[in-house]
């Protein structure tokens, strides 16, 4: 009965109006934290898929050849140099630096298909095998140990060979499975050595154009048919940390470097995305912390209504954290009811892109994650204005 009359008589100055005020306020900004978050969410798990046109975390960078380049015996030299090398790793967008090795002897391959034969000169080149896209089986090589050399091209190549090579030659298209268990044989060659080796191709990569063989067989080959170890790279691999960011291309463009295909131009996609999402984030934030301050402007101008009769009850023996705990339900029952309508605003929201990603082939995420992230923005916000509430309270007691 004591508790309903000190409910009575701190409520009669409560403004239904400032307390809708701030509870729309952070509706809005938590609403548009959620969605903005579930949304980019949504949208970068096409990152995770190589063949998507957003899928930038890696880039391929050369030197340009100007000119005729090396044609009239020029200098002309498009290799790095280890000064060259730290100073890209270097860099603050840089996560890691790998180095493609290239085959420094002849390398002509034959396959058999269909009981046709054919062969052509080939190009070799090595990568670590942190920067591969697939993993496949069998990867690896052991010289006197392997059976065979296993091989990773480029599926434009596949496509190249189908679609072109294929059909105006007659020769039967065939699958990345089958391809797969066709033989190959390749003839390495040079200082004055010459031998044939098993080959099987095991993986296709979008990330990388080019005929990848393990680092391990390349070593041991250029030492066997070159005498002499990897010379330095022609071309670089490098694992962004923030795809498209400007620096990239200004670095590029000032060292006279470029990069292989659109990555560079494309990865601007994944910036710009990520950009926005955060003025969106922060543009909600902003929102929320002004309606963090509306309900303590609120809350203080409701003390000092009430603060003749705080110091009543205080005389009949109430404590601060009493009184406070009235003011306490009002904000948890308030904050309650706000984060489960921003939530049900970011589920419904994110129901109508969910279909258009669909039709890209792209899965929208769990929202669990996202509704964690508001009920601990909620959960901060609620404990700063239970502390900034019970502070109050305590100094109109004792003033």
């Amino acid at each position: 009965m004591a508790k309903n009359i000190v409910w009575r008589l701190l409520r009669r100055n409560i403004s239904g109006g400032q307390i809708a005020g701030y509870a729309l306020a952070n509706l809005v900004g938590l609403a548009i934290v959620l969605t903005a978050i579930q949304f980019y969410r949504d949208v970068t798990t096409v990152w995770d898929d190589e063949d998507s046109f957003i899928s930038k975390d890696y880039m391929v960078i050369s030197k340009k050849v100007n000119g005729l380049g090396s044609f009239l015996g020029g200098d002309g030299s498009t290799t790095f140099s280890e000064e060259e090398i730290a100073d890209i790793a270097s860099r603050p967008w840089a996560k890691k630096v790998g180095r493609f090795s290239s085959a420094a002897f002849n390398v002509y391959a034959k396959v058999n298909i269909g009981g046709s034969s054919m062969g052509s000169d080939l190009f070799l080149e090595a990568i670590p095998d942190d920067f591969f896209d697939v993993s496949p089986k069998g990867w690896g090589y052991e010289p006197g140990r392997s059976d065979f050399v296993p091989v990773i091209i480029s599926k434009d190549y596949l496509s190249l060979y189908n679609f072109g090579f294929a059909t105006s030659r007659g020769m039967p298209q065939v699958s990345e499975e089958v391809i797969g268990m066709v033989p190959l044989q390749l003839s390495l060659s040079g200082n004055g050595r010459q031998q044939w080796v098993n080959a099987r191709i095991v993986g296709f990569s979008s990330r990388l154009n080019t005929i990848a063989v393990p680092e391990e067989f390349m070593e041991w080959a250029n030492n066997e048919f070159s005498g002499s170890a990897t010379g330095a790279p022609s071309r670089l691999i490098v694992m962004l940390d923030k795809p498209g960011d400007p620096q990239v291309e200004a670095y590029l463009d000032e060292m006279g470097y470029e990069a292989a295909g659109d990555r560079a131009a494309n990865g601007k996609a994944a910036y710009f995305l990520s950009l926005v999402t955060s003025i969106v984030v922060g543009v909600g934030l902003v929102i929320s912390l002004l309606a963090f301050f509306i309900l303590l402007l609120s809350i203080y101008l409701l003390l000092q209504k009430n603060s003749d009769k705080i110091r009543q009850l205080m005389q009949l023996g109430y404590s601060p954290a009493q009184v406070s705990r009235y003011y306490h339900r009002i904000i948890i029952m308030v904050n309650v009811a706000v984060i489960l309508l921003a939530i049900g605003v970011m589920t419904g929201v994110s129901a109508y892109w969910s279909q258009p990603l669909s039709t890209l082939g792209v899965e929208p995420t769990s929202p669990w994650f996202t509704m964690a992230v508001g009920l601990g923005i909620m959960a901060v916000i609620t404990l700063g204005n239970l502390i900034a509430v019970s502070r109050a309270v305590r100094k109109r007691f004792y003033s």
